[in-house]
């Protein structure tokens, strides 16, 4: 980082001190959402996602927790901390292009909405609960389909939405920072060439190796840049606070304003 970084930072916070808790929990929800990665891959090599309705019933029947966890809960729940992320996102880059920074937040925040009503696992485990309980097979027949068009889902209109929306929106916000102080050059091109990749998985054969390795290493490592970036904000918003407040208290001494 270079020495004047802290300054150019400092502009955008004593705009408003009001972000800074908004910026320290879009830190906080981003590390959360980098250690949900691997805990993911792990889940998923243990328990693999069924690919029948009548498998996850049983599943369900057997180890709601377990069940649950393999229907991506995980993924469901970092899906809701990206909330607070776009959010945060909006605010720290919203003066360097305020058009396409709202474009990004909605296409983010869109991306959000769809996964967390398209994944099924709540779903199913209302279903399965259900197929327990039913006494003919007309009724077992019935929620094994109403299950099974629960799953297309996770490979239907919404999953691929979901996925070009969020990475569309990254990448805009990724190209908005190379044009701030806010964020750093690395950071950016980091994002940039994480989703480009993502976008890789609509290329036949190897899509799916493109895909993963947006992920490892590259978007790993520019959310922890960008976890990093929030919570200077949120520190450097609380330093500002008591300059913002003093002339209220005009005979209350202030201290060196350069050590605080």
């Amino acid at each position: 980082m270079s020495p004047t970084k802290p300054n150019q930072i400092s502009d955008v916070q004593t705009e408003n001190s009001h972000w800074k808790d908004l910026y320290n929990i879009a830190g906080g929800a981003v590390l959360i959402m980098v250690l949900f990665i691997p805990i993911q891959i792990v889940i998923y090599m243990l328990w693999p996602t069924p690919e029948t309705a009548l498998e996850s019933f049983m599943l369900f029947q057997e180890n709601k927790i377990v069940a649950l966890l393999s229907q991506e809960l995980t993924y469901i729940i970092t899906n809701a901390l990206a909330i607070p992320l776009y959010l945060a996102f909006y605010v720290a880059l919203r003066r360097v292009h305020p058009s396409l920074m709202a474009i990004a937040t909605a296409a983010g925040l869109i991306a959000v909405v769809v996964v967390l009503t398209a994944r099924p696992a709540f779903d199913l485990l209302f279903l399965s609960d259900q197929y327990a309980a039913a006494t003919t097979d007309a009724q077992r027949a019935m929620l094994l389909a109403a299950g099974q068009a629960k799953i297309a889902l996770n490979f239907g209109t919404a999953q691929n939405v979901h996925y070009v929306l969020g990475a569309l929106a990254l990448l805009i916000i990724s190209f908005i920072m190379l044009r701030s102080d806010v964020f750093s050059k690395t950071t950016a091109y980091l994002g940039i060439l994480a989703n480009v990749l993502a976008f890789g998985l609509y290329v036949p054969n190897i899509g799916i190796y493109l895909s993963i390795l947006s992920v490892f290493p590259f978007l790993t490592v520019w959310m922890l840049l960008c976890a990093r970036t929030f919570f200077q904000l949120g520190r450097r918003h609380s330093k500002a606070q008591p300059q913002q407040e003093s002339p209220s208290h005009p005979y209350t001494y202030q201290g060196d304003p350069e050590g605080v």
